[in-house]
């Protein structure tokens, strides 16, 4: 993805925040904050936010199944099945 278009000074927060948040709403991109030329910060909406959030979460709960199954750390199907079995009927009785 291409920022370029994407980045304003801090100053420009201080004197056309409303109008940043919905161009980030509207375009659903981050928009690049710079202070003294460097960029330092991140405006986002924050369905995007939430989106990246739930995908990143997910990705890191794989990377963890992974690393589970190659060190050896694994239950049989049997095994989990009845786990999740016992887990639902509790939630069920709630």
């Amino acid at each position: 993805m291409d920022y370029a278009d994407g980045i304003e000074p801090v100053t420009a927060l201080k004197t056309k925040l409303a109008e940043l948040i919905r161009r980030t709403r509207r375009t659903r991109r981050p928009l690049v904050i710079t202070q003294n030329g460097r960029p330092t910060a991140v405006l986002q909406d924050v369905e995007t936010f939430q989106q990246q959030r739930d995908a990143l979460l997910l990705l890191m709960a794989i990377t963890q199944g992974e690393r589970d199954y190659r060190t050896g750390r694994v239950v049989s199907d049997a095994h989990a099945t009845r786990h999740f079995k016992r887990v639902l009927a509790r939630l069920e009785r709630g």
